[in-house]
């Protein structure tokens, strides 16, 4: 059982300074919460002002909640949803055009229940480009979600999922394989 009277956060764990880590929680539940919707290039900024790696017309909400901003890394054309927690005490690193809905929760951070201090811990959490992370879904602690993976929405993923699959459940599993999409693209049939 734990006895939190010794718990500790590791020097470093953070990634910043105290006054950094302040700072930012005051401009994200201010500057960045209360932004209007459409500005998604003012957030992109902030995020980028405090050390994110944001790609080019990426979305992400107002009311997305970021730990550390400098653990994360987003690309090209990424969404991120209404409500969404990136606990980002380890590293996030979020695939181009990939997508993370509403209320989805990816943490990095946990707890070892088997010391005695209740020491923190954290691994990184990595979402493959093209990927969609559906309404709800939680996502573990050194999590790897593959290249083009669907996972359905309110699944909880503990384990590392493959490229190009469809996925559900708590724990999530594969129930299928995600089909390349063989639509011809708008400019290939005005030809």
């Amino acid at each position: 059982m734990q006895d939190l009277s010794g718990f500790t956060v590791p020097k470093g764990f953070r990634g910043a300074n105290a006054l950094k880590v302040q700072l930012w929680w005051a401009v994200q539940a201010t500057l960045f919460a209360g932004s209007p919707q459409i500005l998604y290039r003012w957030r992109a900024f902030l995020l980028r002002l405090f050390g994110a790696k944001i790609g080019k017309n990426v979305v992400i909400r107002p009311s997305v909640k970021i730990t550390y901003p400098w653990k994360l890394t987003v690309g090209d054309y990424a969404w991120v949803g209404d409500d969404a927690v990136l606990y980002t005490l380890g590293e996030i690193n979020i695939g181009a055009h990939a997508v993370i809905s509403q209320k989805g929760y990816l943490c990095t951070g946990s707890h070892d229940y088997t010391s005695a201090h209740f020491d923190i811990n954290a691994a990184p959490i990595v979402i493959g480009e093209k990927c969609w992370l559906a309404t709800d879904v939680f996502i573990a602690p050194g999590v790897t979600i593959g290249h083009g993976t669907v996972v359905g929405a309110r699944s909880s993923v503990f384990k590392s999922l493959p490229a190009n699959a469809i996925c559900r459940g708590n724990p999530a599993v594969v129930t299928r394989q995600r089909v390349q999409n063989v639509t011809p693209s708008r400019d290939y049939l005005r030809k």
